[in-house]
């Protein structure tokens, strides 16, 4: 072969494998793709862009986040353009599009152009997250929230249910789930009404965690002085509070996400990581730029934590962005119509700068009949020009929902437009630092893959081993299931194949059988009256059998 042909030969090769970095929705993954050992996988709620060129502005410097920019995100559910937060969480947990309010199960409803219809057996049944399958590849597992944990990204990685809202439910679910760490809000759903707490099933699952080994800690300072290796932290009853607003015995964002990291990385099989700035989305929703400020460059922080980490341990892959955008926020409004193009930054950032809480952690300085609206303002907002019209809407704000009234005024005085309270449906950054990380634009559906084969397991056939219709499966072996309800907030799956009988509590690993108890490493899942097993629990009942 002459010269000039090896050269053209070499040539083609070089170009087809190129080509095969590059899928078919134009993910693209460097050609060595080395190994990945650990996933940190952080999410800002409801970031768009503008909340990122804002937060950028503010602190007069470039966010950690933007030196790993890679991409984009498209967001849709299966039923809508503009996503709930819910099933973008289980499309990034799981890897499938799915309905408002549904957990990492699948949809009724599919409606979005180009998403696979489901087919009606599989309605509502449970699928995998890549945090089930870390744990079940032997890696340690974590979530950090500064919502209450149980809310709907934390939980789509955890539980599985119709309703996001079912705080009791996923809270069970995420207990049993035995995940190493877990650190954020709402401590209110682990505990029976009796003790002050919002179970109404009596069930104490402060006690499963001391049982299980966890060190339960409600401080920044027992959190960071914590050694052991299984640690449930909860620091607010519900949500944490805003970074700008956090009370002395909250942890930072940047704090948890490093505690977490500390911990998890003991583990020689590494680890997965879940980390979310959860209130930039409830700040969006309240059209309150302080609260976005606030909570983007929490979310940033701890972005740097984890860059940090990545970049010294070498075999660890970094991905965040935002489920959804939220607000339609913009930088600049209609009072800039006319002067937009010589708007000095600091006509935006000044104003904002004064601010020393959130809307949110203004609440709290208003005395009982919010008689000192002036001077709280002036104080921590440093507004001194209220009109009567924003005074009243101040006074008349519904308790909780002040960020609501004072997110407009000071957005006003910054030039900060908004065109709604809702989410939104724009495609979204990519942020990716590490091995095997996602280039270019990507659906929300991708991250799930990507990370999974990252680990070394596939979503598919994980859901094989996991969730198994429980009639069906035990049938298979000559077993017959029923739904104990005797306790109609404990239903209990029962197996019984002659005098043999196994006793399964939904929404728990928990198998019973012949006067023990065995913990299984995936749960047993009751949605909307199928009931799913994974399948050590027959390959269980079969050994309890013989």
């Amino acid at each position: 072969m002459s010269q000039n042909m090896k050269k053209r030969v070499l040539g083609l090769v070089l170009c087809l494998a190129l080509l095969l970095t590059v899928s078919f929705n134009g993910q693209v993954t460097a050609a060595n793709e080395g190994e990945v050992k650990n996933v940190i996988f952080l999410v800002s709620d409801g970031m768009g862009a503008t909340h990122t060129t804002l937060a950028r502005w503010y602190k007069g410097a470039p966010l950690a986040a933007e030196e790993i920019v890679t991409g984009g995100v498209r967001t849709f559910s299966a039923e809508s353009a503009i996503t709930d937060s819910a099933p973008a969480a289980t499309a990034f947990a799981a890897g499938y599009k799915s309905n408002t309010k549904y957990i990492s199960v699948l949809p009724k409803t599919v409606t979005t152009p180009g998403v696979e219809p489901v087919q009606n057996q599989d309605i509502f049944k449970p699928v995998a997250t890549i945090l089930e399958g870390a744990k079940l590849a032997g890696k340690s597992t974590g979530l950090v929230a500064t919502s209450n944990i149980q809310h709907a990204t934390p939980a789509a990685f955890s539980a599985h249910h119709v309703n996001r809202n079912n705080y009791n439910e996923l809270a069970e679910q995420q207990v049993y789930q035995q995940m190493d760490v877990v650190l954020g809000g709402g401590s209110q759903y682990l505990f029976p009404k009796e003790l002050g707490g919002k179970r109404e099933d009596k069930d104490n699952l402060y006690l499963k965690l001391r049982e299980m080994g966890y060190d339960y800690v409600t401080s920044r300072s027992d959190l960071l002085a914590s050694q052991n290796n299984k640690i449930w932290g909860m620091f607010a009853s519900d949500a944490m509070s805003y970074n700008m607003d956090k009370e002395s015995h909250e942890p930072s964002l940047a704090e948890m996400t490093q505690k977490a990291i500390e911990v998890l990385s003991k583990n020689n099989k590494g680890f997965f990581l879940f980390v979310e700035a959860s209130k930039v989305d409830w700040a969006s929703h309240a059209n309150d730029p302080v609260g976005v400020i606030s909570d983007v460059l929490a979310w940033d922080e701890a972005v740097k934590v984890a860059l940090d980490f990545a970049k010294k341990d070498g075999k660890t892959l970094v991905i965040t962005f935002s489920d959804h955008g939220n607000g339609g926020m913009s930088i600049g409004n209609k009072a800039s119509d006319k002067n937009y193009d010589t708007l000095k930054v600091s006509s935006i950032i000044d104003p904002l700068k004064k601010a020393k809480l959130t809307g949110e952690g203004l609440e709290k300085k208003l005395n009982a009949d919010r008689s000192n609206i002036k001077e709280v303002m002036a104080e921590y907002f440093g507004i001194t020009d209220l009109t009567e019209e924003e005074i009243k809407t101040i006074k008349e704000a519904r308790p909780g929902s002040l960020n609501y009234a004072a997110g407009p005024i000071i957005s006003s005085r910054s030039y900060i437009g908004w065109t709604t309270n809702g989410h939104t449906g724009e495609d979204l950054f990519l942020y990716a630092y590490g091995p095997q990380k996602p280039t270019g634009m990507i659906d929300n559906t991708d991250v799930a893959r990507i990370i999974a084969k990252a680990m070394k397991f596939d979503l598919d056939e994980l859901n094989k081993k996991l969730f198994l219709n429980a009639r069906e499966a035990f049938a298979s072996v000559g077993a017959t299931v029923s739904l104990d309800k005797s306790d109609e907030k404990n239903p209990v799956l029962v197996v019984t194949k002659g005098q043999a009988k196994a006793e399964l509590p939904v929404s728990t690993n928990m198998f019973k059988m012949n006067g023990q108890t065995i913990y299984m490493k995936s749960l047993t899942i009751l949605s909307e009256g199928t009931t799913y097993v994974p399948q050590e629990a027959i390959d269980l009942f079969i050994t309890g059998t013989k």
